[in-house]
């Protein structure tokens, strides 16, 4: 079934910021515990992390973008909505992890300052987009940590509920679950994200587009991150 496009109310935002892992790649976010699990591993037993990567068949399942990811950025660039992903992981990593998603999309640099969740990573992000004014910018992630800076550089956020590292499963595992065990963790998801000061929370990126029009509602009230 097509994924809604965003109405034109929705624009004009500024610039939208996205998680990579757990956000437009790899639902759940298992490629950060995948990377910790290797480099502990390698280190136990004498190997160099840096030349033994991820195995390819792990990676290609994290390079899955999300559902409603490819359809969310395809809507935003249309409607010249500039737009970035952000993420801690290594750079070999997440090239990899960004193969399958648009060439015009930008990859942040990595910051050299403060890591999350400090903001110096989003404000790093939106120069190198070359906005030039915080007002109307948007974090969608669910990364706690990187909601968290996103609110510490006064953008909007917005957190993933089921596709983050909060829920932890992939998406084959995700639609495994029965309801009840859906609804229980994506519950508490929620609630710790509302908990550090997300401005929205829905489960994936298909609920983006009501998400964007419901933030833009509350700020052509005036209400400002």
């Amino acid at each position: 079934m097509p994924q809604p496009a965003f109405c034109a109310a929705t624009s004009p935002f500024t610039a939208i910021l996205f998680g990579l892992s757990g956000c437009l790649v790899d639902f759940g976010a298992r490629s950060a515990s995948l990377n910790a699990q290797r480099h502990l591993t390698l280190v136990r037993e004498g190997g160099n992390p840096a030349r033994q990567p991820i195995g390819s068949l792990e990676l290609d399942s994290c390079a899955e973008p999300t559902p409603g990811a490819l359809s969310t950025l395809r809507s935003l660039h249309e409607q010249q909505v500039p737009c970035a992903w952000l993420d801690e992981l290594p750079q070999s990593l997440t090239e990899k992890l960004a193969a399958r998603l648009p060439d015009w999309l930008a990859a942040s640099p990595t910051c050299t300052q403060r890591i999350w969740p400090a903001p110096d990573a989003c404000w790093q992000a939106l120069a190198a987009l070359q906005i030039e004014r915080l007002e109307g910018c948007v974090l969608v992630s669910g990364e706690p940590r990187l909601v968290q800076a996103g609110l510490n550089a006064g953008l909007w956020t917005v957190g993933l509920a089921a596709c983050g590292s909060l829920a932890g499963h992939t998406l084959a595992d995700w639609q495994l679950l029965d309801g009840t065990q859906r609804d229980r963790l994506r519950a508490e998801a929620t609630l710790a994200l509302y908990r550090i000061g997300a401005h929205s929370v829905i489960d994936q990126l298909t609920d983006l587009p009501a998400c964007l029009e419901h933030l833009q509602i509350r700020r052509s009230k005036g209400e400002k991150p």
